[in-house]
């Protein structure tokens, strides 16, 4: 519904996309990889795996009673330091089958954290993913919309996942283990808002080290936590008995047990060390006293683990101890993997892997077929320590010798295609060189799949000489910035990145980087609607970028496809989009294809192509997804604008609620909101309720000025003449009108002012503008209030003629409000026109009365019967039901909605139609239907 201004697409930062195929296993086939659209994060399969039970294990009957009657709670919460037993414990119970409430595992998604994913988007990506292991296919719009470049707030998207996990008939159990390796409180907030609005038959189980930041006074008071401590956790004297002497193999006396659990108060991690320790005591080569050894050591927990690491790791083969150090720089281990970090070819990875989950040195296996395995947190950190420890002595010191390792895991990650894994060891090894080259991906920089955390975090921590040596550092880091919507820190950035490179060599990928540089620039414009700002940045970006460097260079057509319909070149305009949509399909750059589809729909809008331009815009919000992507708001809010124009009110009512909501929930989206308060304006008016009207506009002004959207200022202005001209302040009205310079509007003012003549002046010179320009809509509308303007002056014979002229232009794509909107002198035309059709305009004459029936006025000739009967094989009448709502743009799932069918019955209605009509798209149906008059 574009009065005055032409319509503004919405902005969404560019970004890439190429199709990505899951790497190699590495390790058998047990890391796995899914790639899922728009923007696609790698999921780790491993952290979606349950531990299987152990072999040997103290039963704990005591806590798993606890944690059954608990089950009818939302939240149950695993709170003790490490090394207490937690995830064993969990592990145990959901194991257990049957007995765990009536629930059987294939019930129980579990996701084990780490530092990554301190982000909402990556959490709750990994969170549908696990989810998605019990119940395919859930969420995965959720999915999407989570790895969107500018995705809805999460409450939003959590809302459509609560929605579907409210349809899930059956119970669901779901553990996030390790949470306090989260350290994001947007996490804790979402997470919050997520249990707020359980569905009753989901429970979460929460294991963490300390308490998480969540509202967990008020789960006690509402009777919705159940909690396990650590003083539920630790082992009582007869648990630690059937652990030392069962479990480990020990044969201690009832004094020894006693004294140990004292010393470790029941604490499993000292107790597993202990007996780790005494089984080397009490070995062939062992000669120590077990009592006396009991009480060798006390005080903290950190001081008992440095005490008793220290006695395991002595008791272990020197290979071994070797192995541990050197691979507790992993988070997750594999045969192989650990190979190439130890470089010796005289040990055997997965041997060793073995030997240790044997042993129970604190190995935690990460699948059934025990190929990747982690160490248990604790005793890696103590082992990172030991290293450290290790390498004081080395020549090349700690930093030298522990990085060498980092860099043999880098070359196995990348070699094995896990480019993520490959940049954060890269990265700890501080070879910024190759960090770098990792991190800018093969074709798809790591920003962009899934590794914002971090690059951005590395980058972070880079002195400036570092960024100084290598500029492209900066760019990236500015790429990060904006990739998260901070627009107010990017031109620092590339500011630096331009002085660090005033030495560098002119080369082909420095004039690449100056490319990129200007790329970013143009980008950050279109966010602000800075015309001449995008049309040089971009003109500047394409000359420098390589010809290779598709997804820049088509980001930069779409941009030039903007600007040019910013200053209403509109065939420029359609020339970039159509351009920009067809390349980035080609190369899968999916954000571009659908903001390019956006483009093309308001173009063909403006072509008066309404149908076409409904298509589109059903297509484009297809891709948005569910929860829809931000471009939604722009695509709802055209179809508001072509269903208002086909006088589908109620319809159009949706669309702009579905807009303004949309808007709502998006940040940096105060202009979306803007556009779809001043359509609902619009509408109000058309529904005589003036003051509602008014009171839109003056909230969308006050948005208008607050974030300096002068862009938007015409907009609202010219919905605010309507609203003065409604209240009869023609004075407030002239002058908005003339302070935004819009002639159609100061044409209305003319006209009620009994000015007539000055009106028609006003609307002759626009004509002809926008005639010169080619802009259609206009046309048409300066055409109709011509009409109006005519009839006022007593000019009926011009104004009959300039009418039939508008009802041949607006006819093929079924104009109503056009004419409506202008009231009484229109439809007294159009009533003296109907009585004087010969009787062969019948598709004219349909088309008339079509629009008397909208003013809600009767005349004395109706249109000529339907002519199906002409047709080879006549329609049915509910053929010619579905053909009448196709005629009113209505989406085939639409009018399964209106007409109670099912989809599938309203496309064989529609292939029905199109053959006995001899068409193949919906429009040629329709405009072959209006020749027959048959809507």
């Amino acid at each position: 519904m574009k009065w005055e201004t032409a319509v503004t697409p919405s902005k969404t930062a560019v970004k890439g996309k190429r199709k990505n195929q899951p790497p190699a296993a590495a390790c058998g086939q047990d890391i796995e990889y899914s790639i899922i659209l728009p923007m696609p994060t790698p999921i780790l399969a491993t952290k979606l795996f349950i531990p299987p039970p152990r072999p040997k294990i103290v039963l704990r009957p005591r806590l798993i009673e606890q944690l059954n009657e608990r089950r009818h709670h939302k939240l149950t919460l695993i709170s003790a330091p490490a090394g207490f037993g937690k995830t064993t414990l969990i592990s145990e119970w959901v194991n257990l089958q049957d007995d765990v409430a009536g629930l059987n595992p294939a019930q129980v998604a579990w996701l084990s954290l780490d530092e990554g994913d301190s982000d909402p988007h990556r959490f709750f990506t990994y969170m549908v993913a696990a989810l998605q292991t019990i119940v395919p296919g859930l969420g995965d719009g959720v999915m999407a919309a989570l790895q969107s470049p500018q995705s809805p707030a999460i409450e939003s998207i959590l809302t459509v996942l609560l929605n579907e996990l409210t349809a899930v008939a059956t119970p669901i159990l779901l553990i996030l283990d390790d949470y306090h390796r989260i350290d994001a409180s947007s996490v804790d907030d979402a997470l919050a808002f997520f249990l707020d609005h359980l569905p009753p038959h989901i429970h979460i189980v929460i294991t963490t080290r300390e308490d998480p930041t969540l509202p967990l006074a008020r789960y006690r008071v509402q009777g919705q936590l159940s909690e396990l401590r650590a003083t539920d956790l630790r082992f009582t004297r007869d648990e630690a008995a059937a652990f030392l002497n069962q479990v480990m193999g020990l044969a201690l006396s009832a004094a020894d047990i006693v004294a140990l659990e004292s010393r470790t108060e029941g604490w499993i991690a000292g107790l597993q060390l202990a007996a780790l320790a005494l089984q080397g005591a009490n070995s062939p080569q062992g000669n120590r006293d077990t009592a006396g050894f009991i009480q060798s050591f006390s005080g903290s927990h950190r001081f008992v683990l440095d005490y008793l690491v220290e006695e395991v790791l002595h008791q272990q083969p020197e290979n071994v101890q070797t192995f541990l150090l050197r691979t507790s720089i992993l988070d997750r281990l594999c045969g192989p993997l650990c190979e190439a970090v130890l470089h010796d070819p005289a040990v055997s990875g997965q041997e060793t892997l073995a030997y240790l989950e044997r042993a129970n040195l604190f190995l935690v296996p990460l699948d059934n077929k025990r190929r990747w395995y982690r160490y248990h947190h604790l005793f890696a950190d103590l082992l990172q320590q030991r290293l450290q420890q290790t390498f004081s002595a080395s020549a090349t010191g700690v930093a030298g010798e522990i990085a060498e390792l980092h860099l043999r895991a880098s070359f196995w990650y990348e070699e094995n295609d896990l480019e993520v894994e490959a940049f954060q060891h890269a990265a700890a090894a501080h070879d910024v060189e190759r960090a770098e080259r990792l991190m800018e991906g093969r074709g798809m920089p790591l920003l962009f799949r899934g590794a914002v955390a971090p690059v951005m975090n590395w980058l972070a921590s880079l002195p400036t000489a570092v960024l100084n040596a290598s500029p492209s550092l900066w760019v990236t880091y500015a790429s990060g910035y904006l990739f998260l919507g901070q627009i107010n820190g990017i031109e620092e950035k590339l500011q630096a990145a331009e002085a660090a490179m005033q030495n560098a060599e002119p080369d082909e990928k420095t004039r690449d980087l100056i490319g990129r540089i200007a790329s970013m620039r143009a980008t950050v414009a279109v966010a602000q609607n800075q015309v001449e700002t995008i049309q040089t940045q971009s003109q500047r970006a394409l000359a420098y970028l390589h010809p290779n460097n598709l997804p820049v260079r088509i980001s930069i057509i779409w941009n030039m496809g903007y600007a040019a319909e910013l200053q209403g070149d509109r065939a420029a305009a359609k020339r970039a989009y159509t351009e920009a949509r067809s390349a980035s399909q080609a190369i899968g750059h999916f954000i571009i294809h659908i903001m390019s589809s956006l483009g093309v729909g308001n173009i063909q809008e403006g072509e008066n192509q309404l149908h076409l331009a409904a298509e589109t815009y059903q297509n484009v919000l297809q891709l948005a997804g569910e929860p829809p992507l931000a471009v939604a708001c722009a695509a709802h809010l055209g179809l508001a604008r072509i269903q208002y124009e086909w006088n589908n009110l109620d319809a159009a009512h949706q669309h702009a609620q579905q807009s303004l909501q949309l808007a709502r929930q998006f940040h940096n989206s105060v202009d979306r909101t803007v556009s779809s308060e001043v359509f609902l304006a619009r509408l109000k008016l058309t529904q005589g309720d003036t003051a509602g009207a008014h009171a839109i506009l003056v909230r969308a002004s006050d948005a208008v000025r607050q974030h300096h959207y002068t862009y938007r200022a015409a907009e609202v202005a010219a919905a605010q003449v309507l609203t003065w001209l409604r209240q009869d302040n023609l004075a407030a009205a002239a002058e908005l009108a003339a302070e935004y310079d819009l002639p159609m509007s100061l044409a209305r003012v003319c006209l009620a002012q009994g000015d007539p003549s000055q009106a028609l002046a006003i609307l002759a010179k626009w004509r002809q503008s926008v005639e010169a320009k080619g802009w259609a809509d206009e046309r048409l509308r300066a055409l109709v209030l011509q009409v109006v303007a005519y009839k006022a002056q007593g000019d009926g014979e011009t104004a009959v003629t300039l009418l039939a002229e508008a009802l041949t232009l607006a006819e093929p794509e079924g104009f109503v409000r056009l004419f409506v909107d202008e009231g009484p002198p229109i439809a007294d035309l159009l009533a003296a026109m109907a009585n004087e059709l010969p009787p062969q305009h019948t598709g004219s004459a349909a088309y008339i009365h079509h629009l008397l029936a909208a003013f809600g006025r009767q005349t004395d000739h109706q249109p000529a019967k339907s002519t199906s009967h002409l047709l080879p094989e006549p329609l049915s009448q509910r053929e010619l039901e579905v053909l009448q709502l196709i005629a009113h743009g209505l989406s085939n799932r639409e009018i399964s909605e209106q007409l109670f069918l099912a989809l599938n019955t309203v496309k064989g209605h529609n292939r029905r139609i199109f053959e006995k009509l001899a068409v193949q798209r919906r429009t040629e149906a329709v405009a072959r239907a209006r020749e027959l008059g048959l809507v």
